[in-house]
C-alpha cells in the first residue's frame, strides 16, 4: 500500500537567526505605533525567537501592517561625482548640483473659490 503525500506541499524553510532578529524589529515597531501591548510584545518576540520555520515568523507580524520605505524625491546627490566635475567642468557641476537639488513639482489641486464664490 502507498502512503499519502501531497505532491504541493512546499518543505519548511527553515528561519535563519537575521530572519528572527528583522520579526523582532518589526514586533518593536509595532509596540512603539501601539499596536501591540507589553505582552504581547514579549509574548511574540519568545516565539520569534523559538521559531524554526519562516511560515512561523511570518504568522507573529501578519496582523501588522508592512513598513513602507520612504519615497525618494528628484536625484540623489553623489558627492564623488560632483567633486570631479567641479575639477573637470565646472558648469557641468552646477547643473548636476542643482538638478540635484530640484524637488518633483507639485500637482495644482482643483481651484478654489475666491470669497466663497465658484468661478
Amino acid at each position: 500500500m502507498s502512503e499519502a503525500t501531497p505532491q504541493d506541499a512546499s518543505p519548511a524553510v527553515r528561519a535563519s537567526d537575521a530572519e528572527r532578529e528583522h520579526t523582532v524589529a518589526l514586533l518593536q515597531h509595532g509596540f512603539t505605533d501601539g499596536r501591540l501591548t507589553q505582552a504581547e510584545l514579549e509574548e511574540r518576540a519568545a516565539a520569534a525567537y523559538a521559531a524554526r520555520t519562516t511560515a512561523e515568523l511570518s504568522g507573529l507580524t501578519a496582523d501588522l501592517p508592512a513598513k513602507k520605505q520612504p519615497r525618494r524625491t528628484g536625484m540623489v546627490l553623489d558627492q564623488r561625482l560632483l567633486c570631479i566635475l567641479l575639477c573637470v567642468h565646472p558648469p557641468a557641476a552646477l547643473v548636476y548640483w542643482l538638478l540635484c537639488r530640484r524637488r518633483r513639482p507639485r500637482r495644482p489641486g482643483p481651484a478654489k473659490p475666491i470669497n466663497g464664490q465658484p468661478f
